[in-house]
């Protein structure tokens, strides 16, 4: 970590609150979350693995050099995945390592630029346990982490972990509650399903009243839920059309349950292979598009007009070196999308 970034952090735990006590600060005046969300404006992130590859074994070379590129392009945030097992049937390990560590060591070799998850399956883990490594993220980085957490999907996790894939809805909301209470109190007793806070306190506290937190699609939870208890939602894309009555359904229930003042983002994933040619044309793949930078360009213009307020981008199915794509996206892509000024 830089000189710099050292000092900028210090500044930061010194606005906010001691690790002990917990803090009255929003969410909102975090600066990660000030880099990459705010009413009316879109923003880029990417997610790790920053490479294209086939299969579900990624090099996981000269990671922190393009997450460093990156930072300095202008991209808002960076995003790991909370992958347990090498599943043949879901073909995919993230980027291999700890989410939890991958994202410390990140933190250390940028400054500005948000860290992410996308996400964290809450149920398994001990929600203390949870708590503890969320305000620890949240402060090693400055404030600079944004927690997206899901209910998870994976068949051979959920034996592992010993649990039923059908309580996952009911796990994510207790081991969610039973972490904001380990944030937000001091030493107050609490008891949930898995356990009980009896005479201690988790440590540290985040640096504001919360972590940040983007609830994942629906993680088995109703609209009205994930309106009141995340501070945002990061869903999948669809087709335009559709997003679009996607957001709106997310406005509503936003206004409904908190209110007409409150602004809680819409964010989305995106799979890019971005071709040599600029002109190309877009054609459909899993979940995103192979198409040149000016298709992109105006995808993206098109998610911005619906209401879309962050998209991450993912490089796994792209065929092109991805220190070039990310050079080529600095250049003519993120300039029209930047992050936001803290």
């Amino acid at each position: 970590m830089s000189d710099k970034t050292g000092a900028e952090n210090a500044r930061t735990e010194r606005t906010y609150s001691s690790p002990f006590e917990p803090s009255g600060r929003p969410h909102t005046e975090l600066p990660g979350w000030r880099r990459v969300f705010a009413p009316g404006s879109m923003t880029l992130g990417l997610f790790f693995p920053i490479e294209s590859y086939r299969g579900d074994t990624p090099r996981m070379e000269h990671q922190v050099e393009r997450a460093q590129a990156a930072e300095q392009a202008g991209f808002a945030g960076l995003y790991v995945r909370d992958i347990l097992l090498r599943d043949p049937d879901f073909g995919d390990v993230g980027q291999i390592f700890d989410p939890w560590t991958y994202l410390a060591f990140i933190a250390g070799q940028t400054s500005e630029i948000a860290l992410g998850s996308g996400s964290i399956v809450a149920p398994f883990y001990h929600p203390l346990i949870l708590a503890k490594q969320a305000a620890s993220i949240d402060r090693l980085s400055g404030g600079r982490f944004i927690m997206g957490a899901a209910s998870g999907d994976r068949q051979r996790e959920f034996a592992a972990f010993g649990q039923q894939v059908q309580d996952r809805g009911a796990l994510f909301r207790e081991t969610i509650e039973v972490m904001r209470h380990a944030h937000a109190t001091s030493f107050r007793p609490t008891r949930w399903g898995g356990g009980a806070l009896m005479g201690g306190d988790v440590v540290p506290k985040p640096l504001a009243a919360e972590v940040p937190l983007l609830i994942t699609g629906t993680s088995q939870q109703d609209f009205d839920w994930i309106a009141r208890n995340g501070h945002g939602w990061l869903t999948y894309p669809r087709a335009l059309r559709e997003q679009k009555f996607k957001v709106a359904q997310w406005r509503e229930a936003v206004r409904r349950n908190v209110g007409e003042d409150t602004f809680k983002p819409f964010a989305q994933s995106l799979p890019v292979d971005l071709l040599d040619d600029p002109d190309a044309p877009a054609t459909p793949m899993k979940f995103g598009f192979s198409l040149g930078r000016n298709k992109l360009l105006e995808l993206l213009g098109s998610l911005h007009s619906i209401g879309v307020n962050h998209v991450i981008i993912g490089l796994k199915a792209g065929r092109r070196p991805a220190s070039d794509v990310i050079e080529e996206l600095g250049e003519h892509v993120v300039p029209r999308f930047p992050a936001l000024q803290v």
